[in-house]
Order: structure tokens, then sequence, then C-alpha cells
């Protein structure tokens, strides 16, 4: 079995880039490792208890991930793929909730800047809060971890994956949201 380590929580951007990784390479039988940040990404990876390793590197418009410079500042690692996905952020509440009826969003600071506009034009009153991941951002909304006013921004996936419901789709400013993903692996010396 092959495991790969990703910067993100079931559902996230990450966990998609890394089946495509798994994809381009041939890669079958594999199993993801949640880790959330790119630093734990790095480390397993660094240590062996991860095959390879997925993290975003840069967005085209919320600009570089720091934590994963600050990352591959920190470890050893080969890079073997530098790809693009495409990057669809949504606005995610629990069933019932609509809306006017929200009163703080969660996400990823790299998601809520992809969002900057939108969320100016259309939440400039309420907090926007933000978060390690936006999957998991989405699994503590489901939880009951999060005011059940709450939404998140997060991948489609996520309203499948948590239960929650998409109250509008493609809420990031650039039309073409592209982001870079690494995949390493560790350094053979």
């Amino acid at each position: 079995m092959t495991t790969i380590g990703i910067q993100g929580g079931k559902g996230s951007f990450c966990d998609e880039a890394a089946r495509e990784f798994a994809d381009n390479h041939g890669l079958e039988d594999v199993q993801m490792q949640y880790l959330i940040s790119s630093n734990k990404v790095l480390a397993e990876v660094e240590n062996g208890s991860a095959d390879y390793g997925i993290f975003a590197m840069e967005n085209a418009q919320g600009g570089v991930v720091i934590e994963s410079v600050e990352a591959l500042a920190a470890h050893r690692c080969e890079i073997v793929e530098m790809f693009y996905i495409a990057i669809s952020q949504n606005l995610l509440a629990c069933r019932g909730v609509f809306i006017g009826d929200i009163t703080e969003i969660h996400s990823h600071q790299q998601a809520l800047r992809q969002c900057r506009d939108y969320l100016a034009e259309n939440f400039w009153t309420r907090p926007l809060i933000e978060a390690d991941d936006t999957a998991e951002s989405s699994r503590r909304l489901k939880e009951g971890k999060l005011p059940h006013t709450a939404a998140v921004i997060a991948p489609k996936s996520c309203a499948d994956i948590y239960g929650l419901v998409i109250l509008q789709e493609d809420i990031h400013d650039l039309k073409h949201n592209l982001t870079l993903f690494l995949g390493i692996k560790k350094l053979e010396v």
C-alpha cells in the first residue's frame, strides 16, 4: 500500500490534488493520511511515515502559501511533481440555514483571500474566522463544533462528505482560480 500525506482533511482541495497525483504516477492501493498542515506532511515524508506528500504552494489570487514555504525551509525532500488544479470555492452551511441567517464564516486563510470581493460585498458585517483547513471547517460545522448559523468556504465535495448544503457556488473572485501543488517524496541521500 502506498501512503500519501496531505495538507488538509478529507474532501479538501489537497485531497483532490493527491488523487490526481496518484493517477499521474500510476499509484494504486493508495491510503491518504490527512495531516492538515504542510509541516506535518513534510515531517512524515522525511521520517518515512508517508511515501509521498502533497501540499499547496501558491494560488493565482491568494498568493504564496506561507506555511508551505516555512515547512520546505525546515525539512528535506525531493520534489516529484509540480501541478495545478482548478479551485472552486463554495459557501456551505447546515441544512435549514439560509444566507440571511449566517452569523460568521470559517475557512482557511487562502480560501478567505480567494473570496475577498465576494465576502466584502455580501458579508462585510460578519466575522471571517481563519481555520487550519477548508475540509476541517466543514467537519467541525457538521459535528456542532461551530455555531449552527456559521458558514464555511470549502470544496463542493465537502457538502456531500459532511452533510452540508451549498448556498452559493463558485464564490471565488478570480474566474480561473488555480492552485499550484507539490508532490514530494523522501530525499534519498
